[in-house]
């Protein structure tokens, strides 16, 4: 990266984070520090949700998703604004008549203290793993990317994110939460505009739609009943319904960003925002990937967007074999760019270009089983490099530099509210208990145990993905749970 774009990655972030500190109060009881004294408006609530929700991941895998599949993925939301409607009726008001400070409080009445001891336990596991992963997952492919030292920057964010979280507590995360979302939309429709600028004179943005639609990545709603096709209408309006309503309705990361609401109707209003705007955003990231796909359509694009498969195998036994696969990858896809630059109409001959594009992803489908023949270990899906490759290569100076700290803030969004979450749900739902201590004893306690969950997801982060089966495992445990007893 050059200077400006460091310049621009190191200012924007301290003044996100600086800000949110200096807008901090001193918190005296825990009413201030875990709801923020309950004075968050509407549209900062929304905000939060959607940061919570919208991980490093999010603005990583997507783009690549639609880049290799299309846009069908969005139907995996379809669900989500009905949830919120069912939690803005019937969950909401329950947590603000009971003025709970977790959703597990509300267990207790319901049934009895083991069960929300049980309930918060699962929680904390769950979520204390995946903050390490939210942490992780981003810092994995950066470093490769950027060459940058792994566990350097896994430490540097998880202290950053642990340190504004810790001082700040509720209203720091939703006011960072706030500038966050700010900055992600505004880097993402820049570069919407950018990659839409940058194809050749004779492509026009409804002209790139025609190709986009040749090569099947515009199919956005599937009606069949195919148990085979992962996403469709139906998976999505039901199995995104109850994912939904589990994870906004019982996952104390998102049950106490509307906590924090001035009132019952604030935190409707929140939720609904997110119900509105959930799908739309969804959609606009997949459509850059889309848009990042047909791009590539006019560039020689890799044949693996992973570097360390690239790396690997040019040093291999097999780079000759290699080198002559990418080759005649590269004669594909310069058979595709002139085929769209000089027949434009990509109604005729369909076969053609067809048989093409099976040919290029026949040779992407070579090099990955070319490469797990020499190193199994090595991660051959590289849709979490699609985007940030684009990124880094072709995005003028600059724009590099915001576009990464929309990646990390991206992050930074997610496990704030994770560690902010795991803090007071530890304090409320198992440290404090029955005892009889004054509210600025627990707000240091709070602070105490958002430390100890920071340190403990920089270690987990630091160790890999060597809990990726646990985490899974956790997790769909606890949505059932959740699910069953909510």
């Amino acid at each position: 990266m050059a200077l400006i774009d460091w310049i621009i990655l190191t200012s924007t972030i301290s003044f996100i984070v600086i800000y949110g500190i200096w807008k901090n109060e001193k918190h005296k009881n825990l009413d201030g520090y875990i709801k923020g004294s309950n004075t968050t408006r509407w549209w900062t609530v929304g905000l939060s949700v959607m940061a919570t929700q919208a991980s490093a991941i999010t603005f990583l895998s997507t783009p690549g998703q639609a880049f290799h599949d299309g846009m069908g993925f969005v139907q995996f939301y379809f669900g989500l604004p009905f949830a919120m409607i069912i939690i803005c009726v019937f969950f909401i008001p329950i947590y603000k008549k009971l003025k709970v400070f977790t959703a597990y409080q509300f267990l207790e009445d319901r049934f009895d203290k083991k069960t929300r001891k049980l309930t918060a336990i699962l929680f904390l596991i769950q979520r204390g793993l995946a903050a390490g992963i939210t942490i992780y997952a981003p810092a994995i492919i950066l470093s490769v990317l950027l060459d940058w030292n792994l566990k350097f920057l896994i430490i540097i964010i998880g202290i950053i994110v642990t340190t504004y979280t810790l001082i700040g507590g509720t209203k720091t995360v939703s006011i960072t939460h706030k500038h966050q979302m700010i900055l992600i939309f505004s880097g993402l429709i820049i570069t919407f505009f950018y990659i839409i600028n940058s194809f050749p004179e004779n492509i026009s943005f409804v002209e790139s739609l025609k190709i986009a639609k040749s090569f099947n990545k515009l199919n956005i709603i599937d009606f069949s009943i195919d148990p085979n096709n992962r996403y469709t209408f139906w998976s999505g309006l039901t199995g995104g319904l109850f994912l939904a309503l589990s994870y906004f309705g019982a996952d104390q990361s998102q049950v106490q960003r509307y906590l924090s609401a001035k009132s019952l109707k604030e935190s409707q209003m929140g939720l609904i925002m997110n119900g509105f705007l959930k799908v739309p955003m969804q959609f606009f990231i997949l459509l850059i990937g889309v848009m990042v796909f047909i791009f590539y359509q006019f560039e020689t694009a890799p044949i693996n967007f992973n570097p360390q498969v690239i790396k690997s195998l040019k040093t291999s036994s097999k780079s000759n074999s290699f080198r002559t696969l990418q080759k005649e990858n590269i004669k594909t896809q310069k058979r595709i760019k002139e085929y769209f630059l000089t027949k434009h109409n990509t109604d005729n001959n369909r076969h053609e270009i067809d048989s093409l594009y099976n040919l290029e992803k026949s040779q992407r489908e070579k090099t990955k089983i070319m490469i797990k023949s020499i190193d199994p270990k090595i991660e051959t899906n590289d849709k979490d490099y699609v985007f940030i490759s684009y990124i880094l290569k072709y995005l003028p100076k600059g724009l590099i530099g915001l576009l990464i700290a929309v990646i990390i803030c991206a992050s930074m969004s997610s496990t704030a509210s994770e560690l902010n979450a795991l803090a007071s749900t530890t304090v409320i739902d198992i440290y404090k208990n029955d005892k009889q201590k004054s509210d600025l004893h627990y707000v240091k306690a709070t602070k105490i145990f958002t430390l100890i969950w920071g340190t403990i997801a920089i270690f987990y982060a630091s160790v890999g993905m060597l809990f990726e089966n646990l985490i899974q495992l956790v997790n769909i445990i606890g949505s059932i749970f959740y699910g069953t007893i909510l």
